[in-house]
């Protein structure tokens, strides 16, 4: 399971440059033909709903990477409660520099802080159970690492990066496989003959197929996947603690707390990064 926080910063300099190139072309011919070269400005990047503040620490890379002379106050951290009015952070030096960091600031800090605003609604929805909020692959092509960035400030747990740091064996993969008993040998006859060190998670559709991995064995974790709430407490007493349980499927913020109440270790909501509201926020010239 991916648990980062800090700043990979080989990921996030590509993610600007790409991002900066993609806006600028071969220029910012509103700004150049409008204000002269070598004026100074300041802005205030002013936050206009309530929420949970993420990104700062991304802006400030995305100044430094637009215009290392930028100086950046930063006045709220990300993981803050904010409100309306408050101000995150202040900027002055170039208004050119300014102005080309604007847009790519406000997009990745509003997404990112809606995000962290619905996980971490989500994660003290479920205070006093001992179940974990996970994301999951439904990302956004290009934005993977800072939506998930995101559920981490939120209070939230990373489930799988990618395809690489995992194997999770889903039902197209059982189908493909010829079943649950060959998918699940079959993936440890690979761990063994490459060498790789990773976790074994497999998706079950019913208590059939839950009670053939549990004769098997050979998984670190069963997803639970579109279980109703009966069944999913079923299945959980049947795992009784030999493997870690996920649900996945159908859950939102409205049932949420009761998926967790059936005692999983996890929950899993795709809804966390691919339809959540971004975070209105402003950066205005003072």
């Amino acid at each position: 399971m991916a648990n980062y926080i800090a700043l990979d910063k080989q990921i996030i300099d590509q993610f600007i440059k790409n991002a900066i190139a993609e806006d600028v072309g071969d220029g910012d011919h509103t700004s150049l033909s409008t204000i002269p070269q070598g004026t100074q400005g300041k802005a205030k990047l002013i936050v206009k709903e309530k929420g949970i503040l993420a990104g700062v620490e991304l802006a400030i890379e995305i100044f430094r990477q637009v215009d290392p002379l930028l100086k950046v106050d930063v006045l709220l951290n990300d993981g803050q409660e904010v409100n309306p009015g408050d101000i995150a952070l202040t900027v002055h030096g170039s208004t050119h520099a300014i102005l080309l960091a604007e847009r790519l600031v406000l997009n990745c800090m509003q997404r990112m802080s809606g995000i962290a605003t619905k996980t971490n609604r989500i994660v003290k929805s479920l205070e006093g159970y001992k179940t974990k909020v996970l994301d999951t692959r439904k990302t956004t092509p290009g934005l993977r690492y800072l939506e998930k960035w995101a559920v981490r400030i939120g209070g939230g747990v990373n489930h799988r990066i990618g395809l690489y740091d995992m194997i999770l064996i889903k039902d197209n993969h059982v189908d493909y496989a010829g079943g649950i008993h060959n998918a699940i040998n079959q993936a440890n006859a690979y761990l063994k003959d490459t060498g790789k060190q990773l976790q074994i998670e497999i998706e079950v559709r019913n208590l059939e197929e839950l009670q053939q991995v549990l004769s098997i064995g050979g998984v670190d974790r069963i997803m639970l996947d579109n279980f109703e709430l009966r069944l999913l407490k079923q299945a959980v007493d049947m795992i009784d603690g030999r493997f870690v349980t996920e649900a996945s499927g159908g859950i939102v913020e409205e049932n949420v707390a009761d998926y967790a109440a059936c005692g999983v270790d996890y929950i899993s909501m795709g809804a966390l990064t691919h339809s959540v509201k971004s975070l209105d926020l402003s950066l205005k010239a003072f």
